[in-house]
Order: C-alpha cells, then structure tokens, then sequence
C-alpha cells in the first residue's frame, strides 16, 4: 500500500516536458546562431512555447544549404520527386492530432475548424504530389516551326526561392506557398509567419524524417522583416514569394529584388484575405519556372527530301 501511494505520488508531482522548438537548416535542427528567443503566444495571449528568433546569419546558412540541394533536387525524375512528396503527406497524415492542437492555438480556431484546416492541408499537399510529373505536359511541349527543326518547350525550375509564409494561415496557407516550390524542383528558404510559427517549425520534423533530401526546405523563424530583408537582397536567391509581407514590407522587398532580377510573386492584393482552401489552380506551380526551348534539324528521309 504505501509503495502505490509513493507512486502516485510521484506521478503528481512529475514536471511536464516542454518542446523545444528549432529552426531547420540543411536537414539538421540548430538554433538561432545568436541565441535568441521569441515567446510566441495563442490568441488569447496565453504562452505557447520560444520560438527561434532567426538572425540574417541564419538566412544566409538557409541560402547556402538551399543551393547545395538544388542541384541534386532538381536533377531528380519528376516522378521520383512526387513519390518523396507523397510520402511527407503520409507522415503528416500520421501527425495529424499534433497538428490540429498547434493550429487550434495558433488561429484560435476550434478543434473541428482546425481539423478542417490540416485535413486540407494534407490533401493539399498530395494534390501538388500529384503535379509533379504532369505540369512539364501543361507548360511545355512541341511548337511549330517554319523548317526542318524539332523546336521543343521544357519547363526548368527557378533555383533557390524565399518563401515569405502567409501570416494568418499557419499550416495550409504554408503549405500551399511551399509544396509547388519544391514539386517543381526549386529549393525553398521559407519565413515561418511570424506570430505562430509553431505548425512550420513541426513541419520541419516532419520533412527531416521523410525521403526529402535535406536543404530542400530551410525553415526560420523570427521577425518577418528582419529576415526577408537580407533575402531579397541575396545575389543567390532566385525568386521571392511575397504572399506573407504586407504591403509596405512587399514593396521594399521588390526593389530589393530588383538588383539581381528574381522572380517575384506579389499576389494582388497584398494581404493574407487569401482563400486558401479554393481551388488553387496551377499558377503557384508556373511561378517559379523557366522555360527552356530547343531547336534541333530533323534530318531528310530519301532522295524526295521528306522529313520526319
């Protein structure tokens, strides 16, 4: 008797085990390299956890693991790059109860509008799977040409994009900005929204124990402005995702741009009144690519002088 009351005892007084929430760079987990913390909140003001607060060192790291990758990502089969997408979807799918409380504090959403949210947010993210061997067929393909030439359209992808993630969509605005990046092969520097952080850094968790190479996603937390600032500005960074600055930060960040000509996606207006869970079409998917086209003689078949 007086060993199970020790026991209980015990079990009263045993600590909870608080998470530590981390950046993801290059397929590891670091912490800010100036050490710095940001307390992130709930709705109601009510602590959550620390979030990494992500210096321009970190975004400069993100930079060098995002381009690491990109070669060995891009150079993948379409088809292979969408079996690795598919199987993120199965461990989110796994996951899910853990993202369905992280979404419910951070948008103070109730449990069965949270649970709407993630469901789609994985059906999102099979949804772009999906794409990955289809959209060269949408956007590329065989002009016609006056001569004897083959001229064919391929898509390519951009290289290293900064995602500046939606601020009021945690989970399935985020992972409507980063799944047609990387289904079309480009490698993604993404900005966490910067008032709940927490369903990005957990997905993070979740990519790291997948088959997806690590680099292909950086994940950084912190202070919108102070990181997208010096990512605009990268000369290595080729393309930016603006979806998640207001107008004020997008349109610093465009002129940032501007100095080594990237791509820039501004949606219009530049706001998160976004309605993420329509259709989201192809355009995300096209934002990012290059088209490159090749001409190449057919040749003659004969002494009539047909071609094939």
């Amino acid at each position: 008797m007086s060993e199970h009351v020790s026991i209980s005892g015990s079990a009263a007084r045993r600590l909870s085990v608080f998470k530590t929430y981390k950046l993801y760079v290059g397929g590891k987990f670091p912490r800010s390299e100036s050490g710095r913390v940001y307390e992130v909140t709930d709705s109601k003001g009510n602590w959550l956890a620390n979030a990494p607060l992500s210096s321009r060192k970190d975004a400069r790291d993100a930079v060098v693991a995002a381009r690491k990758a990109f070669g060995g990502w891009a150079g993948k089969t379409a088809y292979l790059r969408g079996q690795i997408l598919y199987r993120v979807a199965e461990m989110l799918e796994g996951r899910r109860d853990q993202f369905v409380r992280e979404v419910a504090e951070a948008e103070g959403l109730s449990k069965s509008k949270a649970a709407a949210q993630v469901d789609a947010a994985i059906d999102r993210w099979v949804w772009y799977a999906g794409w990955t061997d289809k959209i060269s067929q949408v956007v590329g393909g065989g002009n016609p040409v006056a001569g004897p030439f083959f001229n064919l359209s391929t898509p390519e992808p951009t290289g290293v994009v900064a995602v500046v993630a939606p601020q009021e969509s945690s989970f399935l605005g985020l992972v409507s900005a980063i799944a047609p990046v990387i289904a079309t092969g480009n490698t993604a520097v993404v900005i966490a929204g910067e008032k709940s952080p927490l369903p990005a850094l957990s997905l993070g968790e979740v990519l790291a124990t997948s088959d997806l190479p690590g680099g292909v996603v950086n994940i950084l937390s912190g202070r919108t402005a102070e990181i997208a600032t010096p990512l605009a500005a990268h000369q290595d960074v080729n393309a930016i995702d603006l979806t998640g600055a207001d107008e004020v930060l997008a349109k610093e960040l465009e002129i940032a741009a501007a100095d080594n000509l990237k791509r820039v996606l501004r949606p219009q207006p530049v706001d998160n009144a976004v309605d993420w869970p329509a259709d989201p079409g192809t355009h995300r998917l096209t934002a990012f690519l290059e088209t490159k086209t090749v001409w190449h003689p057919t040749g003659s078949l004969g002494a009539s002088g047909s071609s094939y």
